[in-house]
């Protein structure tokens, strides 16, 4: 079944950096697009980055542009989310998920979470000012 794990979460000073990554099981991996959202308490859930399946297509939500970095490695089933200069309103529950169209329908990324259908248990992050 498929299975996407993240890892890399944790606490950091304001200014400081994490990568995330998410590891992706029982799916051919470079097939999908991929997304990292991330989920604030009392907040809805929102897109950061989303990436097309080939990573010649990128999105980034406009609080993260120039501070963020999404990746992937098709060769190690692995997505990542490198954060520098983290900011206290970066502070949620960072989770990736894998899109329902196949790379058959363009090398797109997607920015609802209506577009995924594979989520990952998630990881915190949390910046301290």
């Amino acid at each position: 079944q498929v299975q996407l794990v993240e890892s890399g979460g944790g606490l950091v000073r304001s200014g400081g950096s994490l990568r995330l990554s998410c590891a992706a099981s029982g799916f051919t991996f470079s097939w999908y697009g991929m997304g990292w959202f991330r989920q604030a308490p009392g907040k809805e859930r929102e897109i950061v980055a989303a990436i097309s399946w080939s990573g010649g297509n990128i999105l980034y939500t406009e609080s993260v542009k120039g501070r963020f970095t999404v990746a992937r490695d098709n060769a190690k089933n692995t997505v990542y989310l490198q954060m520098n200069n983290l900011k206290p309103e970066d502070t949620a529950v960072y989770s990736c998920a894998r899109t329902k169209l196949t790379a058959i329908s363009g090398d797109t990324y997607y920015t609802r979470a209506d577009d995924y259908t594979d989520w990952g248990q998630g990881t915190q992050v949390t910046v301290s000012s």
